[in-house]
């Protein structure tokens, strides 16, 4: 067991590291669209399928409660937790249509969407992140492996150089963690921890 457990926790580091060197200037300018949104009055949702729909609610956790000190709430959004709008809409619609027409009915021009997906190959989120992009919001995503048909829709994508989902993961939770705080230095500068 201590052999895999060092074994795992040495091959993430490595992936951070590669993410680290690749990918900062991304994380930086999704950061600073989210920044810009907020100070302008715009709103941010996030959606994923399984791991990557808690991941955007952790995301919008962090930001509408706090992450690391007391300050107002961020208007942030995981479209991926009513479960009677879900559950309506794929019954009605299909289950492709859950995000888009959330989407529709919560972003416009200027706002931003954070799409989650591992493959980025999701119909669901995929379909949400054209309609966005066509109404004007800032398309943001975090994907894996070759980026999928999503990270084309994009204007900034962060594409994790690993093919397995965990991995892949591993990387997204972070990096949203790393938006939150600079998120949060950026809005309420000198805010106390």
């Amino acid at each position: 067991m201590r052999e895999e457990i060092t074994a795992h926790l040495l091959e993430g580091a490595a992936l951070r590291k590669k993410v680290a060197e690749n990918f900062a200037d991304v994380i930086e300018e999704m950061a600073r669209i989210i920044i810009e949104g907020f100070k302008a009055g715009a709103r941010l949702c996030i959606a994923g399928n399984g791991g990557s729909a808690a991941d955007a609610q952790h995301i919008a956790g962090e930001l509408v409660g706090r992450f690391r000190y007391d300050r107002e709430p961020l208007p942030a959004l995981a479209i991926t937790t009513d479960t009677s709008v879900m559950t309506a809409i794929a019954n009605d619609y299909g289950f492709d249509e859950i995000f888009l027409r959330q989407v529709k009915a919560h972003l416009k021009k200027g706002d931003a969407f954070l799409a989650i997906s591992t493959s980025g190959n999701s119909p669901n989120i995929l379909r949400a992140a054209e309609y966005a992009k066509e109404v004007g919001a800032h398309v943001l995503v975090l994907t894996g492996g070759n980026g999928g048909k999503l990270a084309a829709a994009a204007c900034k994508a962060l594409v994790v150089p690993a093919e397995e989902t965990w991995k892949i993961q591993e990387i997204h939770i972070a990096v949203g963690h790393i938006l939150c705080g600079l998120i949060e230095d950026a809005i309420f500068p000198g805010g106390k921890k």
